[in-house]
């Protein structure tokens, strides 16, 4: 059985990170979001989905009621493109590049230990960023 949440590196129109959200939004409106996610923009964390909102200057509120809406994934992410901005290449290959390695060496690496402690994962040395983290939190290789 796959997990209901994809994968952080799975993409949206060449973008990490975006199906995700999608999923959560989904999952929570069903009532069936696993406990322990989250979901928005939470005051004073910048969450990852308060940094795709950010880099696609669309508000967290309105991408839930169009996601609400219907429609598929990149349906969605054009809806984005249209109500907020739309990267190049370029700015996604930077964003990409930046999320992936979200953890490793930067100022989340603090956080990223703290969730590997909480997760019962300090032990995994393999572990060096948020995206490994999520992967090996949901099962996947």
């Amino acid at each position: 059985m796959s997990f209901p949440i994809r994968s952080a590196s799975a993409t949206v129109g060449g973008l990490f990170v975006f199906g995700r959200i999608l999923d959560k939004i989904r999952l929570d409106a069903d009532g069936l979001l696993p406990a322990g996610y989250n979901l928005g923009i939470i005051a004073g964390k910048k969450t990852f989905d308060d940094r795709v909102c950010r880099f696609l200057a669309v508000d967290f509120a309105n991408l839930r009621e169009r996601t609400l809406q219907g429609g598929s994934d990149e349906e969605i992410l054009e809806w984005c493109f249209a109500n907020g901005r739309r990267p190049d290449d370029e700015q996604i290959e930077v964003w990409n590049t930046f999320m992936q390695k979200r953890g490793w060496n930067d100022p989340a690496s603090s956080g990223l230990q703290q969730q590997k402690a909480d997760a019962g994962l300090s032990h995994r040395d393999d572990i060096q960023t948020f995206f490994a983290l999520f992967d090996a939190e949901e099962g996947r290789a």
